[in-house]
């Protein structure tokens, strides 16, 4: 947590000119939950977590598995130019680490029964957005721009001895993506300033090795509120 709230700040880069806009901008902030999808690599790991090789040393390997969870997320806008073009940001998180590889109880120390690493996927994007429809009640969104992936590996273990059983959990690696978003949202006014979004999302991730494809996609709705003039 205390490296993803170093680019935590960045989010509200693009909203530190909010008070020269114009009368005729708007600013949101959204609060959303949904899912992250990737699908498994074909490979297999061993117990070193590197690419099994024939006749690998460090077996039993075994597969990986795909990305899927849920995601939380925080983010906002500004529309500068005659409610149709602004910038924006948001991050997403899964809030719970999910199973990446089940490790064999052989290759930890002696009296680990179980040794498994958990990831934890952390997008943040920075977009250009532009609103093509924007009335009263539903404004449609489209936006994109470049972003970051963070990857986050933890080593859990569990042991049992006369002591009684004991489990551990502790960050292990990490590894930052560049990656390329680009999302549509239908915003739809339940009142006059608090509006839900659905959006789906695409996000190209460069050398996202750890799992089957470059191309992750998210579903998120997300609660917001607008301020200024709509």
């Amino acid at each position: 947590m205390r490296r993803i709230s170093r680019y935590l700040p960045l989010l509200f880069v693009p909203f530190c000119c909010i008070q020269l806009a114009s009368a005729q901008s708007t600013f949101d902030f959204n609060f959303g939950v949904g899912a992250v999808q990737d699908k498994a690599a074909s490979g297999q790991v061993d117990q070193n977590l590197n690419q099994c090789t024939t006749g690998d040393l460090y077996g039993p390997c075994v597969s990986t598995p795909a990305l899927s969870g849920a995601t939380i997320g925080f983010g906002g806008d500004l529309m500068l130019w005659k409610k149709k073009f602004g910038v924006g940001a948001e991050v997403a998180i899964q809030p719970a680490k999910e199973t990446y590889v089940n490790l064999n109880a052989s290759a930890a120390s002696a009296g680990v029964s179980a040794l498994a690493v958990t990831s934890r996927m952390t997008l943040f994007d920075f977009n250009g957005i532009y609103e093509p429809v924007n009335t009263k009640k539903v404004t449609l969104k489209l936006e994109g721009g470049p972003g970051i992936a963070n990857l986050k590996f933890y080593e859990n273990s569990s042991s049992s001895s006369v002591l009684g059983s004991q489990s551990s959990s502790q960050y292990f690696q990490s590894a930052n993506h560049f990656q390329v978003h680009g999302g549509v949202g239908v915003q739809i006014y339940v009142t006059n300033n608090i509006f839900i979004r659905p959006e789906f999302d695409v996000h190209y991730v460069h050398n996202l090795t750890e799992f089957g494809s470059n191309l992750v996609t998210s579903e998120m709705v997300w609660l917001g509120y607008s301020w200024g003039d709509r």
